[in-house]
Parts: C-alpha cells; structure tokens; sequence
C-alpha cells in the first residue's frame, strides 16, 4: 500500500496534526446535529412540503450550539472516559 496523500484535494494541502481538537469536534458536530435535527422533524411533522429548508435552517441552529458544546465538553468526555478505559499508549 503506498503513501497517504499530503492533500485533502488537489493542490490543497491538510492542515498539520495540531488542528485535530478543532477539526474532529467540528465534523463531528455537523454530522450529529444534521442527523439529529432531521430525525426530529421528520418524527414531529413528518414529509411535509418544504422539509429540505426546515430541516436545514434548523441544523444550521443546532450546529451553532453543537460545535461549542462539543468543544467544551470533549475534555471533560476525555477525563470520564479514561475512568472506564485504560488508555495508556502501548
């Protein structure tokens, strides 16, 4: 297997390994709010006409509360975690 490419695309190269507590947290908060705030207004109002531009005015709302929460609060994940998990590196 060769080398792993140093571009995300392109000429566009990925951004250095001290991104990764900014990059992971905001991927993670923009799948999870979508996913989440779709399921909630499919469940609540079901297929209704104009679903697409509910459902993404709502998740740009939630992405806006997700993505700070989730910066806060993953330290603190972090710590809880190693109290159940032994993550020493081996």
């Amino acid at each position: 297997m060769g080398q792993k490419s140093p571009y995300i695309f392109a000429k566009v190269k990925k951004l250095p390994f001290k991104y990764v507590n900014f990059v992971l947290p905001l991927i993670l908060s923009c799948l999870m709010s979508g996913i989440i705030s779709f399921v909630n207004i499919v469940h609540h109002m079901g297929w209704v006409e104009g679903l697409f531009q509910i459902w993404l005015s709502s998740w740009l709302f939630s992405w806006g509360v997700a993505f700070p929460t989730v910066l806060i609060l993953l330290p603190i994940v972090r710590r809880i975690t190693a109290c159940f998990v032994d993550v020493s590196i081996h």
